[in-house]
């Protein structure tokens, strides 16, 4: 053994440790797989050669080709699409394995195959590698295929070598130590790939669980439509802008790809806690609704009680009264109640309640009904439960128009219909409003709660400030605009943007864009959202970017943004 020989494969060795480590800390695909054929090509001093990857579709598609000899590289990272068909593994009719192409032979078998010449063999159809030397007029000569086994011994792609070199240049077959080489290479190769598909996989399958979870909660409420979906579009367009931007906060802002996946995440999931929100909190579009809206309820009331108005007028009638000032009372009960209902009908809508129509609402409920039937019956048990302790007196007896109930107080909540009637603004009581709030408590412990990885660790932060004002009065930890990352602070615009623009939620008319934008600056200057961003939310020309796309055409209308800008 020379002294030459030992150094060259000294060399190969140690190019084939080296080769080893890069191929173990690639994780993009693409570059694996040009470092996996290039690397065995200048290992067994090869022209080049072809990386194939096995389909789901039982095909071997083409992945990498590369040959120095005709300046050829297509696929991989290099942008130029390989304009070859994928190699069948089985015949399509018949349904028999392909044994006539060496790497459909080497994928079905995983054997290697070492072929000094292959004009000299006929086990494997190579007509299309002749035509194609009779086309590019070159030669193809040593070819050695070999398989791409995984961890479980699957073959999962073929490397193709073509053409192998001595040191004066000439065309030689490929020797056994380099065939040695080109199988510890597609070992060691095919366990990364492996692993970066199951990592992609992984992610894969926690985007879909995520966005199937997002999905849910906007179809779990007609009021929320598609909110959750829209929210990462909005997120995503203004990272972008501030990606961009080198002005001011933004100039150092420059996200790795971790740091993005984290964003889309959080973006996806910063909605999350309303799983724990009851059906009827959010979707309350009116005082009284709960399951139902309960002014029904109290409608029938009002018909019992007119029903009343009527009947004792007739009676007193029969028994020989004053016509005409029985029949003007009776008008000016009936008008009355008329009124009343009215007006109970108007406090059971969302809006600003003032202290004279609560006392009002007070008023009315203080009138009686007579009722003649036990309302202990047809209740489930939790209903029973709930009243066991405070059992109504039994009919007939009278009660109240509107009434505050013990049994109106549960489960957190109080169902009490004057106390709903009086809400001042908006339909939710305290409770309710402090429990929708809650939802974005209940996203970030549902978010602490799942192991993320170092890399994106910062999922609960970003979904869980989109509530947080940069003043420090936002919820639920009250953080100021120096205690929120750029990415949680425009997650909260992103929020915002969406909620006010939206026209899904029947209990509110959606903005126009004029609108939204007169809405946001005033949260701007209120010290809600963060100005800067808000600002490039305006120069960059998001707002209209979304409009374009997602708003409705009565919607989208003339913003002069220089008014709201700094």
């Amino acid at each position: 053994m020379t002294e030459a020989f030992t150094d060259r494969k000294e060399e190969h060795l140690k190019r084939l440790v080296e080769l080893g480590i890069a191929l173990s800390a690639e994780h993009d695909i693409d570059k694996l797989l040009e470092k996996l054929l290039l690397g065995a090509k200048a290992i067994t001093n090869a022209d080049g050669g072809t990386l194939y990857l096995v389909g789901e579709d039982d095909e071997l598609h083409f992945s990498f080709v590369h040959n120095d000899v005709l300046n050829i590289s297509m696929g991989g990272t290099t942008g130029k699409e390989i304009p070859f068909f994928p190699l069948k593994m089985y015949d399509p009719e018949t349904g028999e394995p392909n044994h006539d192409s060496v790497a459909t032979h080497t994928a079905l078998t995983g054997e290697i195959v070492n072929i000094p010449d292959v004009y000299d063999v006929k086990k494997f159809d190579f007509s299309g590698a002749k035509k194609f030397d009779k086309e590019m007029n070159y030669r193809s000569k040593s070819f050695l295929t070999v398989p791409l086994k995984n961890h479980q011994k699957e073959v999962i792609g073929v490397l193709q070598l073509i053409n192998s070199h001595n040191t004066g240049a000439d065309i030689i077959p490929f020797s056994q130590d380099s065939q040695k080489y080109a199988e510890a290479l597609a070992s060691q190769s095919a366990i990364s790939i492996d692993n970066q598909r199951l990592v992609l996989s992984q992610r894969h399958v926690m985007e879909s669980f995520i966005e199937v979870i997002a999905q849910a909660i906007d179809s779990k409420s007609p009021y929320t439509g598609a909110h959750c979906q829209r929210v990462p579009i909005i997120v995503k367009m203004l990272a972008l802008s501030a990606c961009v931007s080198d002005e001011g906060i933004f100039k150092d802002f420059d996200p790795s790809e971790d740091e993005w996946y984290t964003l889309h995440l959080a973006s996806w999931l910063h909605d999350c806690g309303k799983v724990t929100t009851p059906e009827y909190v959010v979707d309350k579009a009116t005082k009284l609704e709960t399951i139902h809206n309960r002014i029904h309820e109290i409608r029938t009331r009002f018909e019992v009680l007119y029903r009343d108005a009527e009947i004792e007028y007739y009676k007193k009638r029969l028994a020989g009264g004053d016509k005409e000032a029985l029949t003007k009372k009776f008008q000016e009960r009936i008008k009355k109640l008329r009124t009343d209902y009215v007006f109970i009908s108007e406090c059971n809508i969302g809006g600003f309640l003032s202290d004279d129509k609560i006392e009002r609402i007070r008023q009315i409920g203080k009138q009686t009904w007579t009722r003649h039937f036990d309302r202990t019956l047809g209740l489930s048990w939790g209903e029973n439960d709930n009243i066991k302790d405070n059992l109504p007196p039994p009919p007939p007896v009278e009660e109240r128009l509107l009434e505050d109930r013990l049994e109106h107080i549960f489960g957190g909540y109080n169902r009490g219909e004057i106390y709903n009637l009086s809400v001042k603004t908006g339909t939710l009581t305290t409770e309710e409003r402090n429990k929708v709030n809650n939802h974005i408590v209940q996203t970030i412990e549902m978010l602490g709660c799942l192991p993320f990885p170092k890399a994106i660790k910062q999922v609960p932060e970003y979904a869980g400030a989109h509530h947080e004002r940069v003043d420090g009065k936002g919820y639920p930890n009250g953080l100021k605009r120096e205690e929120m990352s750029i990415p949680a602070r425009i997650m909260a615009i992103a929020d915002i943007f969406e909620a006010l623009t939206s026209t899904d939620r029947p209990y509110k008319t959606p903005k126009t864009l004029s609108e939204t934008i007169k809405i946001m600056a005033s949260m701007k200057k209120d010290g809600h959202i963060d100005p800067e961003l808000f600002d490039l939310f305006l120069k960059t020309g998001v707002h209209e970017q979304y409009a374009e796309q997602y708003m409705k055409d009565f919607q989208i209308d003339e913003v002069d943004i220089e008014q709201y800008l700094d």
